[in-house]
């Protein structure tokens, strides 16, 4: 990759520790001739920045830090590189402030990769006419709002009927929220280079229970039956889109803009880090540190 000329570092509002942390990065940027700006906010209005030439945006917190800079970089090709400051840090290629100075040199010398990963556009419509929309790199979720109970979600891939769901929840996620919310009710795991729908209903009662991995392109439709809707919400990565009255649809398909984040690990990178994270590395007494197969022998 060329060197970046300009990155914008960004800082977490709610967590005033990751301030000195993005100072620290801003200063070992100018240290090696990058121009640099910063900030704290996420709202796009306050991100004039990236409507100027800027190569990369580095984003300071845990996965949702990253997924509001992907979504607000996405519309401007922008590669985002994660620094972890959260619980989880699934997301961010450094693990801990504390391994910043590991990167600083290959990232000015150019020495990273650019991963893309697939969005999701979510329309809602009125009789015929546009409601709300929002953008999803995780999931769009369809679900109660404020009361208890069910919902009732006829469904339609490519405008063909499919099934119609009874359940708490619709979850409607990529290949990247496919670990997220997916991942704990059940659903499978998808590597992050696929561009395909997840369908995924929550505690699903007398319908249809396995989730369903969509061809790429294909597109989803989904109507607040009028026989059980009300008090039912659209949720984009966790942020509400519009509340849904029955008989209301909602158009999910794939976003003409892609996330881009900023890798510097192997490209197979991603396994062994979702295992580090969902299992602990236990090893028997015969279990070897590494395999004694030639595996150059299979190349």
């Amino acid at each position: 990759m060329n060197a970046p000329k300009r990155i914008g570092v960004v800082a977490h509002a709610r967590r005033p520790q990751s301030i000195p942390t993005a100072n620290h990065i801003v200063e070992t940027l100018q240290a090696r001739g990058i121009d640099t700006w910063m900030s704290i906010r996420w709202d796009k209005a306050n991100h004039t920045d990236l409507e100027t030439p800027t190569d990369m945006v580095i984003a300071i917190g845990g996965d949702g830090a990253m997924l509001r800079a992907a979504r607000t970089c996405a519309v401007y090709s922008i590669p985002v590189l994660g620094v972890n400051m959260g619980y989880l840090g699934f997301l961010p290629e450094v693990s801990s402030p504390d391994d910043w100075e590991q990167y600083v040199d290959r990232l000015a010398a150019g020495d990273y990769w650019i991963e893309k990963r697939m969005t999701l556009e979510a329309t809602i419509m009125r009789e015929g006419e546009t409601r709300a929309s929002g953008t999803a790199l995780n999931d769009v979720v369809i679900n109660r709002n404020r009361s208890l109970g069910t919902v009732l979600l006829q469904t339609y891939i490519d405008g063909y009927w499919t099934t119609t769901y009874h359940a708490d929840a619709l979850i409607i996620a990529t290949a990247t929220g496919s670990t997220a919310y997916a991942l704990a009710a059940g659903g499978p795991i998808l590597p992050p280079e696929l561009h395909n729908i997840l369908l995924l209903p929550v505690a699903p009662h007398l319908s249809m229970d396995r989730p369903l991995v969509l061809s790429e392109g294909a597109s989803v439709q989904i109507v607040l039956s009028p026989e059980r809707g009300s008090d039912v919400i659209v949720v984009a990565d966790g942020t509400p889109i519009a509340e849904m009255q029955p008989s209301d649809t909602v158009v999910i398909r794939a976003g003409k803009d892609k996330g881009m984040f900023v890798r510097m690990r192997d490209r197979n990178y991603f396994y062994r880090s979702l295992l580090d994270r969902l299992e602990p590395r236990q090893q028997t007494r015969s279990t070897p540190d590494q395999l004694t197969i030639d595996l150059s022998a299979f190349d």
